[in-house]
């Protein structure tokens, strides 16, 4: 700690940059995730952490072809780049001055993210791609965009907290993304019985397609519902530019994502927009999260104050 004190002061800008970074860090895995699914190459690599045994990057194999070789190992390389932005985003967090708890918890959540993720996605490469385990490797993503997005805002911010909006608006941010939980969770479970399962020998879910997508459908509704009542309720309480602003980008998003959802499920979810559907869920889990964070104002962090240098006088000199 005493050698970080030394360090320059991280300014909000910069940490800003990084928490943006880690937030398309988190966003571009959970694609790159979905296209290892959707090709069949969760197995390229059947071992972990090494990509064959003996081996850590991917090699000539008889039965796993080349590419298929490197799009799960493209994938890891990803989550290597990610845990340094994340190390590089926590470390910045501590020298930002003056130091702020929920700023340096926020971006502790980054690398512990990657780690657990790094864990998780080695238990479902060893648990040969089950879909339980694939599951828990796609929300944890979700959860860690969520909290990027929180660490943008956070980054900048430093002063007293206030609210912008009455406490029942409040309450039914909260609702709207409980429900979004699980709309996300009811989405996993689709492509659990779908037929994407990242290898082709893997079992899947023993519930009927449809059933599920109906499921998914229901909860999308009830988002949509909740979203709607969440507008009417931000214009009565007068919300500020801010507010509305992230507001209305969720609802292009949401509305994108629902529409992107039926065309793929009456399309036979086909791989390229599975993967596109994928990229909207993170988009919507940020838009949503931006939402949530906007409902507070903190007022900019101060400026870095620089600890006076002592510098030898002519007075002294003599």
């Amino acid at each position: 700690m005493n050698l970080l004190r030394r360090v320059p002061a991280t300014s909000p800008l910069w940490m800003r940059r990084l928490a943006i970074l880690a937030l398309i860090g988190q966003a571009g895995i959970m694609v790159t995730g979905a296209v290892v699914r959707v090709t069949g190459s969760g197995l390229g690599c059947p071992t972990w952490p090494n990509c064959f045994p003996g081996s850590l990057v991917p090699e000539p194999h008889p039965e796993i072809a080349t590419l298929t070789q490197w799009t799960e190992f493209g994938n890891r390389l990803l989550s290597a780049f990610l845990v340094v932005v994340s190390i590089v985003t926590f470390l910045a967090a501590l020298t930002v001055r003056p130091r702020r708890r929920r700023l340096t918890w926020l971006a502790l959540a980054m690398p512990l993210g990657v780690v657990a993720q790094a864990v998780i996605g080695g238990m479902t490469v060893l648990a040969g791609l089950v879909w339980w385990s694939v599951m828990p490797h796609f929300l944890a993503s979700t959860i860690l965009v969520w909290l990027a997005v929180q660490l943008i805002d956070e980054a900048t911010a430093g002063g007293p907290v206030t609210r912008t909006v009455p406490r029942p608006v409040r309450l039914l941010t909260v609702v709207s993304t409980v429900v979004l939980g699980g709309l996300l969770v009811a989405g996993t479970l689709v492509t659990a019985a779908g037929p994407h399962a990242g290898d082709a020998a893997t079992p899947r879910l023993g519930i009927g397609v449809p059933a599920l997508a109906q499921l998914h459908a229901d909860l999308l509704f009830a988002y949509l519902g909740l979203v709607v009542g969440l507008g009417f309720a931000l214009w009565t309480a007068g919300a500020d530019a801010r507010l509305k602003r992230r507001f209305g980008l969720l609802v292009a998003v949401v509305l994108a994502q629902g529409a992107l959802g039926g065309v793929q499920y009456a399309l036979g979810v086909p791989e390229v927009l599975v993967a596109l559907h994928v990229l909207g869920a993170a988009l919507t889990t940020a838009a949503a999260a931006g939402v949530w964070a906007a409902t507070s104002h903190r007022a900019p962090a101060p400026a870095t104050v620089e600890a006076p240098t002592t510098e030898p006088t002519l007075a002294a000199s003599r």
